[in-house]
């Protein structure tokens, strides 16, 4: 019995695992009906430009698709607890966002990971919630020989994690938090790490 168990936990964990990365491929080539499965209605999205419901979230990407937002994700490993029929995963992944900086075309890498509520209904394991936390970034011009000047005051705005990723989509017209979930910490990643805590447990 313990083994067919184990068995059956490391089934879930492979299906959540294909789940993690059918989302990263689904979302960048915008195959959005593929997308919209991996969820469970109601499904809760936040990234440092968004946040709302996975609906909310196509409906913005795509409005912003139509004026050049340009956004690829590259996955890690992932960490992933299962609770009967609740899990919780962790995931690297690489934000990759290409637009102009003060009128020079720049990349931004921000190295992040996701932070996800998974729950199994009917069988199918679906997202519940996804967060975003911010580990590192950096800023790069796709000519090398072109150096963007950033604004210091708007650039020290922002934490230092995903500071040159906020900078660019602040300057791309959107809202950006100013209190992302982060490495160094604080009470949004507390935060964070206590609602899954909770999920796990049942609550």
């Amino acid at each position: 019995m313990q083994g067919n168990k184990g068995m059956d936990q490391f089934t879930d964990i492979m299906r959540i695992r294909d789940n993690i990365e059918r989302w990263a491929v689904y979302r960048d080539a915008l195959m959005w009906n593929e997308f919209r499965e991996l969820w469970h209605p109601g499904g809760v999205m936040t990234a440092t430009w968004t946040e709302g419901t996975y609906e909310d979230f196509i409906k913005i990407t795509e409005e912003g698709v139509k004026h050049g937002l340009s956004i690829l994700h590259v996955l890690g490993g992932s960490a992933i607890e299962v609770s009967a029929n609740r899990a919780v995963a962790m995931t690297r992944f690489m934000i990759l966002q290409r637009a102009p900086l003060d009128g020079i075309l720049c990349d931004v890498t921000c190295y992040a990971r996701h932070y996800d509520l998974w729950e199994k209904r009917a069988e199918k394991w679906g997202l519940v919630y996804r967060g975003t936390i911010a580990d590192k970034d950096r800023v790069d011009p796709v000519n090398i020989d072109e150096k963007p000047v950033l604004n210091q005051a708007l650039l020290d705005q922002f934490p230092m994690e995903y500071r040159h990723l906020a900078y660019l989509q602040t300057r791309a017209g959107y809202n950006v938090n100013k209190d992302c979930p982060r490495m160094s910490g604080g009470k949004s990643l507390t935060e964070l790490y206590a609602k899954g805590k909770k999920w796990l447990n049942g609550e």
